[in-house]
């Protein structure tokens, strides 16, 4: 089926307070949002999630676009009042919410606190502890980093990639940087973090970023974007439209993680497992296995506690001096 409107006339549609699309223009705008989605079972799962709520909304005369983070807990408490239990299944239907939501360029009422809370209090209710990301290892972003198109958008999430897993960010440090935040020496980047989740006083920190080699250079990455780009102030990372225009506003957190999301799935892996936190994970877990330090690594992703980050050096260490090897198994 043909999307009907373009993205324009969606936004002046929903902004009317008689603004409801009708549920062949909901089911339509679906298509369009998982067009980029390759993994046919996903597609079909996250289509059928949304007619759900579709449905569900017009039988109980609420808004499914926007839909507020009230609409949305009360359809998850309903599935779960007839019967469905897996708290998965219900964060997979909130992330096909969110696909759609955030493909229109409307906030996400899935992301929002009070939806966060709900789904905790489900998991401690339905017995259900919760499931860590995953991370991105090296080998991992080594392939996505290959099969990247050589487009602007391309050269946007190879440095938006590298450098969130290189520098260890958190995705709300990452869309914050500026071009001002960023040296270049003859060893690699300087880079000031000027506030973080755990910096709320804007003390700021600096970390080193070294250069790489070939493709996977994080270094020549950032080079490559803010050529490509013709970016010279401002934020670094901005949206860019179909079209290949760059928008002046600032990446979002949600953009992150749709972009690990995207490319993991490409590889094979459950996109539902990744967020841009595996980034983040993906260089601890990696650092480890190859022998770097507690405190090294503590220096990259700025954990001011030790425990923090040692389950990071755990699952890198796994098979390191393990009780098991040697035994003659």
């Amino acid at each position: 089926m043909a999307f009907p409107l373009d993205r324009q006339e969606v936004q002046a549609l929903i902004q009317r307070p008689s603004g409801n699309l009708t549920l062949d223009q909901l089911r339509a705008l679906a298509e369009d949002s998982f067009r980029a989605i390759r993994a046919r079972a996903t597609v079909h799962h996250y289509l059928l999630d949304w007619h759900q709520f579709c449905a569900w909304c017009y039988e109980h005369q609420l808004r499914a676009l926007p839909a507020t983070p009230d609409t949305v807990i009360l359809f998850a408490t309903d599935l779960t009042k007839n019967g469905e239990r897996k708290v998965s299944t219900i964060q997979r239907k909130f992330s096909a919410l969110a696909k759609i939501h955030l493909h229109l360029g409307l906030r996400s009422p899935t992301h929002a606190p009070l939806v966060r809370q709900f789904l905790g209090g489900l998991r401690r209710e339905l017995g259900i502890a919760v499931t860590r990301k995953k991370p991105v290892m090296v080998d991992d972003l080594k392939g996505i980093i290959q099969a990247l198109p050589n487009t602007l958008i391309g050269t946007r999430n190879r440095c938006l990639l590298l450098l969130g897993f290189a520098g260890a960010f958190r995705r709300s440090e990452l869309v914050a940087l500026n071009t001002t935040d960023f040296e270049t020496t003859a060893e690699g980047l300087v880079v000031a973090i000027r506030r973080s989740q755990t910096d709320q006083v804007s003390e700021g920190r600096v970390i080193g970023i070294p250069y790489g080699t070939g493709s996977t250079c994080p270094v020549r990455a950032l080079q490559d974007w803010l050529s490509a780009s013709g970016i010279q102030s401002g934020p670094v990372f901005r949206q860019v439209n179909r079209h290949g225009q760059i928008l002046p506003g600032r990446l979002s957190g949600e953009a992150v993680a749709l972009v690990v999301k995207q490319y993991v799935e490409q590889l094979g892996f459950d996109p539902l497992r990744f967020a841009a936190h595996s980034l983040r994970a993906g260089l601890a877990v990696s650092a480890a296995a190859h022998g770097k330090s507690e405190r090294s690594i503590m220096r990259q992703t700025g954990h001011k506690i030790s425990e923090s980050v040692r389950r990071y050096i755990n699952d890198g260490q796994l098979f390191r001096d393990n009780a098991v090897e040697g035994l003659g198994l």
